[in-house]
C-alpha cells in the first residue's frame, strides 16, 4: 500500500532576530513591503514586527539597486505586497545571511496524509513531500501522521519496522520515502 503526505506552510514563519526597544526575539511578518527610489536607485524591504511591543523593523531585499535592474515583474509584486514573494524571499538564504535572521516554523504548518484507512498488519510505503522548505524533524511528521508519540516511532526504528533511505534524525527539508512493516 502506498500514501503520499504533504506538509504545508499555514502562515509565514516568525523571524528570529533581537528587537531594539524591548530585546525579544521574535517578529511576524505578513508580506508588506516598503519600496524607496532615489533617483535612479531602489531599495526594497520587507517589512516584520516585534511580537512584544509591534516595533517594526525591515528586512532589506534590495539595497541602491539600479531601477533598470530589476525585472518589472519583482517590482509589481513588491508594490502590490505579495505574501508569495515575501514567502519566497524569507527561504532564501542569501537574503537571511544579509539580513542576519533564523526562521522559527513552529505552528507554521501541517501535515496533510489524506485520511488513510490502513489495514492491520499490511506494510505501507509513505512518500512525504514538502510544499515548501520547513525544518521539521521526520521523527515528528511519522508520529503525527501514524498518530503515535514520538518515542513509539523511536521504538519502531530501533526494532527496524520503520525504514527509509534517508536519515531519520536531523531536520531535512527535502522529500523522503519510508516504509512501515506491521
Amino acid at each position: 500500500m502506498s500514501e503520499t503526505w504533504v506538509v504545508v506552510p499555514t502562515r509565514l514563519p516568525l523571524v528570529l532576530r533581537r528587537c531594539r526597544t524591548c530585546a525579544c526575539e521574535r517578529f511576524r511578518t505578513d508580506g508588506k513591503f516598503r519600496v524607496d527610489a532615489h533617483h535612479k536607485l531602489i531599495d526594497a524591504w520587507l517589512l516584520a514586527l516585534c511580537t512584544t511591543c509591534g516595533a517594526a523593523t525591515g528586512l532589506t531585499v534590495l539595497e541602491r539597486v539600479n531601477v533598470r535592474s530589476v525585472r518589472p515583474e519583482l517590482l509589481d509584486l513588491l508594490h502590490g505586497n505579495d505574501p508569495g514573494l515575501a514567502a519566497e524571499l524569507l527561504q532564501d538564504p542569501v537574503v537571511r545571511r544579509r539580513n542576519h535572521i533564523a526562521l522559527d516554523w513552529d505552528a507554521a504548518w501541517r501535515l496533510d496524509t489524506g485520511a488513510p484507512h490502513r489495514p492491520r498488519g499490511e506494510a505501507i510505503e509513505v512518500s512525504v513531500r514538502f510544499a515548501a522548505r520547513i525544518p521539521v524533524r521526520p521523527v515528528r511528521l511519522i508520529a503525527e501522521g501514524l498518530g503515535l508519540s514520538r518515542a513509539e516511532v523511536e521504538g519502531l526504528l530501533a526494532e527496524g519496522n520503520l525504514v527509509s533511505a534517508v536519515r531519520l534524525g536531523g531536520k531535512p527539508t527535502g522529500d523522503f520515502t519510508f516504509t512501515l512493516k506491521r
